[in-house]
């Protein structure tokens, strides 16, 4: 071996030719361990095209195999349709929030104490007139098949139920409608109009016992609401179009396995089971680590699977069927927080009950997040608007370690509000990076299995092609 000389020889520069992985023009591929006795995953981070390779087989792939000259032929379509996704899509759904008040003093809310308090409902009035804006709006801006949606979200929306009853009545041609509720006042007549004007309905349920769920979801009164909830599950049953978010925190992760048994029991058609955002400094206290989070969360999916098994009936974790999904068909993705840029104010909006408009609910509350109003400005302009734009610019290609990270299109390093209110600004990770890989890592590891199907919902594949077979293409 000998050491490095000075000298110079002077000629053309070599051409990058691209015939190699990993050099010059080539395709940068990146081998990740899933955790799977014969399979790793080899990933092109660009374009999040993916193969998984037996172990014994990683060398010769990395060659100028038959994976690298099929991803060769098509691996312009790929990054098309990656910047797509990230960047063509427009807003077709907006989360309206009917009132600034909320009947329950949850530990880990990211909207001020002092709104859910004492903030104001929109009356009915104002409520049609948003309405009224928002269909012109779409009306211009989606094709004319394409139906808007409009999810009543909060704080809780049914304090403020006459006015969203009657706008959903008025106007159920123009949009698809739905109400995230804390159930709390979804009473029998309540969940008959919800169901007969075909609004999904999502409620909210942190642990399958009082004792654990009311740690966390209580009213003013320090009273725990378990019980209520659980009797609107039972008004829910045999209804399509609910689901159920739980909120993982330190305070229930260790029961998540057994929260699956219940909501199998209670024939629950979906669920969520969505990690505590940090955004403001009091959810920061139940913050539970990547590790602990990530093992009681992988157990709990691991429990959706025996009960597939065991019953052929299936219980989709949406936050991870939508992670799967990114993998295997990323234009079916049915949730935009785990793609950089994330929804917010790209996707979707958020809109204050005084007609504030603002990236996504995460950021009201923070009144620098706010940007224009519905009934004085242009929405076309807030959306271009400096805070908007601060959200809809944020990509993990700016952001450390994540611009280097084989699975960066497969998270998204969310969530800007958490980010930029926790760690200090966008170009910061958010609180779980690690939860988020090792969901990735589990979720090849079930594609490498054949199970895909077991964690999705029936039908998710309607209406899909595929675009790449290595052994056709």
């Amino acid at each position: 071996m000998t050491g490095r000389k000075n000298n110079v020889i002077h000629g053309t520069a070599a051409p990058l030719r691209g015939r190699f992985v990993n050099t010059g023009n080539g395709p940068t591929f990146q081998a990740i361990d899933i955790g799977h006795p014969e399979y790793v995953a080899m990933i092109e981070p660009d374009t999040a095209f993916w193969s998984l390779i037996q172990r014994e087989s990683l060398t010769d792939c990395l060659s100028e195999g038959d994976l690298l000259k099929s991803y060769a032929k098509k691996s312009k379509q790929f990054a098309k349709e990656i910047d797509s996704l990230r960047f063509g899509l427009k807003p077709s759904a907006v989360y309206f929030n009917p009132t600034e008040r909320c009947n329950m003093n949850c530990t880990y809310c990211y909207i001020p104490e002092k709104m859910r308090r004492h903030g104001e409902h929109m009356t009915k009035k104002k409520l049609f007139a948003a309405l009224d804006i928002l269909k012109r709006y779409f009306h211009k801006t989606l094709p004319k098949d394409s139906m808007p949606q409009i999810i009543f979200h909060g704080a809780e929306p049914l304090l403020n139920r006459e006015a969203v009853f009657a706008g959903i009545k008025e106007y159920e041609d123009d949009f698809l409608f739905g109400v995230q509720t804390n159930a709390t006042l979804l009473d029998d007549k309540a969940v008959e109009f919800l169901k007969s004007h075909h609004v999904s309905i999502g409620i909210s349920l942190d642990a399958p016992t009082a004792r654990i769920a009311d740690r966390t979801r209580k009213n003013w009164d320090g009273q725990g609401i378990f019980k209520q909830v659980v009797a609107a599950m039972e008004r829910l049953k045999g209804y399509e179009s609910w689901s159920v978010i739980c909120t993982v925190t330190g305070s229930n992760l260790r029961h998540l396995s057994k929260l699956v048994d219940f909501f199998h029991e209670k024939e629950v058609p979906t669920c969520l089971m969505n990690i505590l955002r940090c955004t403001l400094p009091p959810s920061r206290s139940l913050k539970p680590s990547d590790a602990e989070a990530a093992r009681y969360f992988l157990a709990a999916l691991d429990r959706t699977y025996e009960l597939y098994e065991q019953t052929g009936r299936r219980l989709p974790v949406g936050n991870f069927a939508n992670i799967l999904l990114a993998i295997i068909a990323p234009a079916a993705r049915r949730l935009m927080c785990d793609i950089s840029p994330c929804g917010g104010g790209r996707c979707f909006f958020a809109l204050a009950p005084n007609g504030g408009m603002f990236p996504c609910s995460e950021f009201i509350g923070l009144d620098h997040f706010q940007s224009g109003n519905l009934f004085t400005d242009d929405i076309s302009t807030i959306l271009q608007s400096e805070p908007f734009r601060l959200v809809t610019d944020r990509k993990v290609e700016d952001i450390e370690p994540c611009r280097h990270c084989a699975i960066r299109h497969f998270c998204g390093a969310p969530c800007p509000a958490e980010a930029f209110e926790m760690n200090g600004g966008m170009n910061k990770t958010g609180a779980f990076c690690e939860f988020y890989e090792e969901q990735v890592r589990y979720a090849f590891r079930v594609i490498a299995d054949g199970k895909v199907d077991a964690y999705l919902w029936d039908g998710w594949d309607k209406g899909m092609k595929t675009t790449f077979n290595i052994n056709k293409d």
